[in-house]
């Protein structure tokens, strides 16, 4: 592995989100952390007769672009490190193909395998094994509906998404530990795949090795050095794989009594323990006990996030209405608030489609007025998201028993100004927001320690960050009883 030179080192994070990717340089030292987007793409599902598909050739080749790119930038390029969103996979054959192109977890595939699997194996069993959040697209459930549309009769290997990416240029097979544990296959105490599951439900695969955030995965194989021109064969990092372990250690926090959220199209809103909660009251609370780095457990609850804005702004524009983001959030910080508030975890707005509509649907169920303008809709969905951190916030710390000082917003959601706000005003605590890219760059810190351009635990990289990383705090404004009075509309 190449060493940094004077306490320094450039590496490259590939960090892949719902909704896109990108390739970001990271020159790294004990007293700087600076990010350069060197490639940004899109990452767009793909419908083939009825199916929900991630384009996997595409982002792979979007990677190699962008490792290009950089390299052309820092041929003496130290690591490079790969993130994405979690739950999906590719599955490889006894030659190591991929079988066809990953299915994106909004597919409806798993319609009705949740309850199925759960009625078969005791919903608290599985809990109490993986203590996962049960979600309709965990891994677990899209093994059970591949197998039953024969899929899995050729296949020998399931990687994750950033351990399939890994695989294709390394040639080195492997899954990472903090996105393997978002499959609800890995036994939470032993932190170890819980094989008697598998074995249970039916599917037959070979697990991977688990790796460990900081271990080598490997170097460039030849044919790829090639490709991106480098000069030798590059090293690749394990990080925390996970999107939101690599963001949760990009948090800038000075001490563990913070709540964080992790907001991008997905909000995961959470905090930081030693060990995991699986009481049965967080079963029912459907909190989810994910893997971090350095042993820790994402203690979280996962959100529906932007994708409601996201959906409604693609809803808009196909119909001819192009707004500037900006100026819909001025707008609707002119809307009064609380006019009416869905729940963002509700199903039916899991799917792609016509968001504005559903949203109406749930107002008038509830017997709320309806939002008719972008800017009525974008305050419903805002507000509706801060009750939803509000009330994770609370069940977090009842739960966990961790104490909370601070709300810690990072990812794109910290450039929404209005919903940081809103978030202050929510859980009646101070919220600092930004980074806006803490996934990359607790990407770009774990392999800078590996590569030992800096030491230290989690606390020393946080510190880091703090020191060099620009942070914007909202102080909150005391409205709660009127916060109170709406969430009490969502739980009547």
């Amino acid at each position: 592995m190449t060493r940094p030179t004077g306490g320094r080192a450039v590496v490259a994070a590939v960090d892949l989100g719902a909704s896109g990717g990108r390739v970001m340089a990271g020159r790294v030292g004990p007293d700087d952390l600076d990010l350069t987007a060197v490639h940004r793409f899109g990452n767009d599902p793909v419908e083939v007769r009825g199916t929900l598909h991630w384009n996997a050739l595409g982002l792979y080749a979007e990677v190699l672009a962008g490792l290009r790119a950089t390299l052309a930038d820092h041929p003496d390029l130290a690591s490079v490190g790969i993130d994405s969103w979690g739950c999906d996979f590719g599955l490889l054959d006894g030659d190591g193909r991929l079988l066809g192109n990953p299915v994106h977890y909004r597919d409806r595939r798993t319609d009705g395998v949740l309850a199925q699997v759960s009625a078969r194996l005791g919903a608290d069993h599985l809990y109490d094994v993986t203590g996962i959040q049960a979600l309709p697209f965990n891994t677990v459930y899209q093994l059970v509906a591949a197998q039953r549309a024969g899929l899995l009769d050729a296949a020998r290997t399931m990687l994750p998404i950033p351990d399939l990416l890994s695989y294709w240029l390394t040639g080195a097979i492997g899954a990472e530990i903090t996105n393997a544990s978002t499959t609800q296959l890995l036994d939470v105490r032993r932190r170890g795949w819980a094989l008697d599951l598998v074995e249970r439900l039916g599917p037959r695969w070979a697990a991977p090795r688990l790796r460990e955030p900081g271990e080598p995965a490997g170097a460039l194989l030849p044919a790829v050095t090639r490709q991106v021109g480098a000069g030798r064969a590059v090293p690749v990092t394990v990080v925390g794989s996970h999107d939101t372990a690599s963001a949760v250690v990009g948090v800038p926090a000075r001490d563990d009594r913070f709540l964080y959220v992790s907001c991008g199209t997905w909000s995961l809103v959470g905090v930081e323990l030693d060990g995991p909660v699986l009481t049965e009251a967080s079963r029912l609370a459907n909190f989810t006990n994910e893997s971090g780095v350095d042993g820790t457990v994402r203690y979280l609850r996962n959100v529906m996030g932007l994708w409601l804005l996201q959906e409604a702004m693609r809803g808009w524009a196909a119909a001819g209405e192009r707004l500037e983001l900006p100026a819909l959030l001025a707008d609707a910080a002119d809307v009064p608030p609380f006019a009416a508030v869905v729940d963002c975890d509700d199903p039916v707005f899991l799917p792609p489609g016509d968001m504005p509509a559903r949203i109406a649907d749930a107002c008038r169920r509830t017997g709320q007025p309806v939002p008719g303008t972008p800017a009525e809709v974008t305050r419903c969905i805002l507000d509706s998201l801060a009750l939803a951190y509000r009330r994770t916030a609370r069940q977090a710390r009842e739960l966990s028993g961790r104490d909370l000082d601070v709300v810690h917003v990072v990812g794109g959601g910290a450039r929404n100004g209005l919903l940081c706000q809103l978030t202050a005003d929510a859980c009646g605590l101070p919220v600092l927001a930004g980074p806006v890219e803490a996934t990359a760059l607790g990407n770009v810190l774990v392999q800078a320690r590996a590569v030992g351009a800096v030491s230290g635990g989690l606390a020393e990289l946080r510190s880091l960050v703090a020191r060099t990383q620009r942070v914007v705090r909202y102080e909150p404004r005391g409205h709660e009883a009127a916060w109170a009075a709406a969430e009490r509309r969502l739980t009547a």
